[in-house]
C-alpha cells in the first residue's frame, strides 16, 4: 500500500512537471497606446436654444432637413408683445418730424411776428431819438418806445429759441419713437428662432403648442459632413498624450473595421467626477456615413515598433524579472508593451525557453 502511494505521488509529480507552461520570445511588432472610449459628434453641433419666452406658434423643419445659416428653425407666439411692436409703430407715426410740420410752421409764424414787431419798435425809438435830439418830444415817451422796443427785440430772440428747442425735441422723439420700432422688431425677431450653421437638423426637441423658454434646448443642429470624435482619457494616461497623435478607432456601426485619427485638442480641464480629460480627434478618412452621438473605441498611439522581442506579460515578475526553464531567475530591461504582450530589450534572447511563474 505504501509502496503505490509513493508510486502514485512520483507519477503526478512528473504529470505537473509535463504541463507546465513554456516558450520562448518572439519578433514581432507591437504598439504602446491609451485605451479611450467616447461618441461622435458633427463638426459645430449645438443644442437650439430660444432667447425668450412662449409657446411654440409653428414648426418650419422636420428631423434629417438641412438648412442654411438663418434659416427658420421655429416660431413662438407672444401676444404681448405683438401689442408692444404696434404701439411703437403707432407712436412711430405719431411723433415723425413730418407728421409734425404744423407745429414748427406756427413757431416759426412766431418769429415772423415778433421780428416785425421788433422791426417796427426799433423804427419808432429811432423816430423818437431823433426829435429827442431836436427837443421836440417828452423823455417819457422816449423811454417808453426805448422800452417797447427792448421787450420786442427779446421776444423775437426767445421765438427763434422757442423754434429751436421744439424742433430738437420733435426730432429726438421722433428718432426715438424709430429706434423703439426697430427694438421692437429685432424682440419680435427673437421670437423667429433660427440656425446658426449651415446644416442638419439632427433633432426637434419641441412642438406646436408646447412651452419654451431661455433655458429650455429645442432643436440639434450640426454639420453634416464633417465629424469629431470626443473621447475621455484617465488623468492617469493624459501626461502621455499630445497633439497629432495618431488613433486608432472601431465603431460598433462598422464592425470590423479600424479606422485613423489623429487628436487635433486637449481640454485643459479635468472632469472632477470621471478624473478624465476631454481629447478631441478628426478622422484621417471618415466613413461614409455617420450620425451624431455614434459611441466608439479607440487607441491612442504613443510608440510603435515593426520588429520587437515579445514575449506575454504574464510571464514577467515585476516587470524585471523572467524564469528559465532550467529554473534561473533573470533580470531583463523591458520596452513598449501592449495588453497581452512586452518588449524585451535586453537579459534574454529568442534562444531562451521560459515558464511561467507561479503566482
Amino acid at each position: 500500500m505504501r509502496t503505490s502511494i509513493i508510486l502514485g505521488t512520483i507519477f503526478l509529480a512528473f504529470s505537473c512537471k509535463d504541463k507546465v507552461e513554456k516558450i520562448r520570445p518572439n519578433y514581432e511588432p507591437i504598439s504602446e497606446s491609451i485605451y479611450a472610449s467616447g461618441i461622435v459628434k458633427s463638426n459645430d453641433q449645438y443644442q437650439v436654444y430660444a432667447s425668450v419666452n412662449g409657446i411654440v406658434d409653428e414648426v418650419f423643419v422636420d428631423e434629417g432637413d438641412v438648412v442654411k445659416k438663418g434659416s427658420p428653425i421655429l416660431r413662438i407666439f407672444n401676444e404681448t408683445q405683438r401689442l408692444n411692436k404696434e404701439n411703437a409703430e403707432l407712436n412711430s407715426a405719431f411723433s415723425d418730424i413730418n407728421s409734425n410740420q404744423g407745429k414748427l410752421n406756427e413757431a416759426k409764424l412766431f418769429i415772423d411776428l415778433a421780428r416785425n414787431k421788433m422791426r417796427s419798435d426799433s423804427t419808432l425809438f429811432a423816430r423818437y431819438s431823433s426829435l429827442w435830439s431836436q427837443n421836440i418830444g417828452t423823455k417819457v415817451e422816449l423811454e417808453q418806445r426805448e422800452l417797447a422796443y427792448q421787450n420786442s427785440k427779446n421776444a423775437y430772440y426767445s421765438a427763434m429759441v422757442k423754434y429751436d428747442d421744439l424742433k430738437r425735441q420733435l426730432v429726438l422723439v421722433s428718432e426715438q419713437s424709430k429706434k423703439n420700432v426697430l427694438i421692437s422688431s429685432r424682440m419680435e425677431g427673437d421670437y423667429t428662432v433660427s440656425s446658426k450653421i449651415d446644416g442638419i437638423v439632427y433633432s426637434i426637441l419641441k412642438s406646436k403648442g408646447e412651452i419654451v423658454g431661455a433655458q429650455t434646448p429645442i432643436a440639434v443642429i450640426g454639420n453634416s459632413a464633417s465629424f469629431n470624435l470626443e473621447m475621455q482619457v484617465d488623468e492617469y494616461d493624459i501626461l502621455k498624450v499630445s497633439e497629432g497623435m495618431k488613433v486608432m478607432v472601431t465603431l460598433d456601426s462598422y464592425k470590423g473595421k479600424v479606422f485613423e485619427a489623429v487628436v487635433t485638442k486637449i481640454n485643459p480641464l479635468m472632469n472632477e467626477r470621471s478624473k478624465t480629460f476631454m481629447i478631441n480627434a478628426k478622422f484621417v478618412q471618415q466613413p461614409e456615413r455617420l450620425y451624431p452621438n455614434i459611441t466608439f473605441e479607440a487607441n491612442i498611439l504613443l510608440n510603435a515598433k515593426e520588429k520587437a522581442l515579445l514575449i506575454p506579460r504574464n510571464y514577467i515578475e515585476n516587470d524585471s524579472f523572467v524564469t528559465k526553464a532550467n529554473g534561473d531567475r533573470v533580470a531583463v530591461r523591458t520596452g513598449l508593451r501592449d495588453y497581452q504582450k512586452i518588449e524585451i530589450l535586453s537579459g534574454i534572447s529568442e534562444r531562451d525557453e521560459l515558464i511561467k511563474p507561479v503566482k
